[in-house]
């Protein structure tokens, strides 16, 4: 058989789809549009900026209409998406992952309090008796991607090890941030709405305990949940993560029914092929045999795992950095060290860039040489300070718990000031002690 040619749109789009498929690739985007909102917000063209954000869109049918702003429709709708996708990612790890027993989630749910708490501390020290002490939750998040973008740049000097405690500490991280965000940022509580989409998500557990399979049922329901959570006064948000845990982990087909079915598909399609045929489109068989091996397929794939790779590059590459977009556009002050300086911007910088390293590195090392949780294979104290410091990394869940604590601008501006100051510092120094101060490992 002749070397298929390759076609000259592979050619073009190569590098492309290299791009795309690194692990980093999705944090280089957020911080392009973050960089390209902070140009944006502080260029000649800033009133644009403030428009943008402000230009209203209607969704509906007469009396049943929703006009929110482009950023409450970013932030009340787009990052539901991201937080079920969070949820998926949180559900998966219970099951199967790195929290589905107690020796193994020990290590990463203490290390993940440890980084929550110190943060938080730091920014009441800073914050008590003031009027911004709404803001406590902002440093205690870490964003996910980042902080794995940059774990993925240093190669054989973060082990495998280390990159699975960060992630599972950053889903726990997710977990405690979330459950922050509905008992401490909700507004007045409609109990007849909260009533009505918790009834939504009862449907869509009952609709996966009886065994469907299809996700139209799912999106159905799940919208109406997250329309019933935004009237309730909860951020709709948390509705993301608990429809998550409605989607079913369990196929419709277990592997051997696959096999044996994959495997007379194939033997089929082998033997309806024709010597001398040249292409599919001579046989009628053939095409039949591969919509039902695409069904065969399908079976056998959870609806949890079709829908995380679904949507998470939707989420990597489009909601996140529409988010940044929107929310990252912060006017940069005249007197920048006395911006700084403000109690709000000293609470979050010093719980991001101290408490985050402080709470995971010393937990994780306490946890570990007490026998209480196993050590990590590979992995030192300074893997774990590294780790620390690369979880101080906020940005996304910091901007949008900023969002919500406060409500006057001049006051989120300085907050996502402090954020962006102090991701950045923890970005470089995670590097730094990673890259710089950790021994390369030998080669044998």
């Amino acid at each position: 058989m002749r070397a298929r040619k390759t076609p000259p749109i592979e050619i073009i789009l190569t590098p492309f789809n290299r791009f795309f498929a690194m692990s980093a690739a999705g944090g280089l985007v957020l911080l392009a549009c973050t960089a390209a909102a902070m140009f944006w917000a502080n260029s000649a063209w800033g009133d644009s900026y403030e428009r943008f954000r402000e230009l209203h869109l209607r969704v509906g049918l007469d009396g049943h209409v929703l006009d929110l702003s482009l950023a409450h429709w970013v932030n009340d709708g787009l990052m539901a998406v991201f937080f079920f996708v969070v949820g998926l990612e949180i559900k998966r790890e219970l099951l199967v992952g790195e929290l589905s027993t107690a020796r193994k989630a020990i290590l990463p749910i203490l290390a993940a309090a440890g980084g929550m708490a110190a943060p938080a501390a730091f920014y009441v020290f800073f914050n008590q008796g003031g009027p911004h002490m709404a803001g406590w939750g902002i440093p205690i998040a870490t964003d996910i991607a980042f902080a794995l973008g940059i774990l993925s740049l240093l190669g054989e000097r973060a082990p495998v090890s280390l990159k699975v405690f960060l992630t599972a500490v950053a889903i726990a991280d997710d977990m405690g941030a979330v459950l922050i965000i509905a008992l401490f940022y909700t507004s007045q509580l409609s109990l007849a709405a909260l009533g009505a989409g918790v009834g939504f998500l009862a449907l869509m557990a009952a609709a996966n305990a009886s065994g469907i399979r299809k996700p139209l049922p799912f999106l159905l329901l799940g919208i109406a949940a997250w329309a019933f959570f935004l009237s309730s006064g909860v951020h709709a948000t948390v509705a993301g993560v608990l429809a998550a845990m409605t989607i079913p982990a369990r196929p419709r087909a277990g592997a051997q029914d696959f096999l044996v079915r994959s495997r007379n598909i194939l033997n089929e399609f082998e033997g309806v092929c024709k010597e001398g045929m040249r292409c599919m489109l001579e046989s009628k068989r053939q095409p039949q045999l591969l919509l039902t091996l695409r069904e065969a397929c399908r079976d056998a794939e959870t609806p949890l795992q079709r829908l995380d790779a679904m949507l998470h590059p939707w989420v990597a590459f489009a909601i996140m950095p529409v988010f940044a977009l929107v929310n990252a556009g912060v006017l940069l002050p005249a007197d920048m060290a006395a911006a700084i300086a403000r109690p709000v911007n000293l609470g979050i910088m010093f719980g991001l860039v101290l408490g985050k390293p402080l709470g995971v590195t010393l937990t994780a090392l306490g946890l570990t040489a007490s026998g209480i949780a196993p050590r990590l294979a590979g992995v030192g104290w300074r893997h774990l300070l590294g780790a620390g410091c690369l979880a101080g990394i906020g940005f996304t869940m910091s901007i949008f718990i900023t969002e919500l604590a406060f409500s006057d601008p001049a006051v989120k501006d300085s907050a996502k000031l402090g954020i962006l100051t102090a991701s950045l510092v923890s970005a470089l120094a995670g590097w730094a002690v990673l890259r710089l101060l950790t021994p390369a490992p030998r080669r044998s």
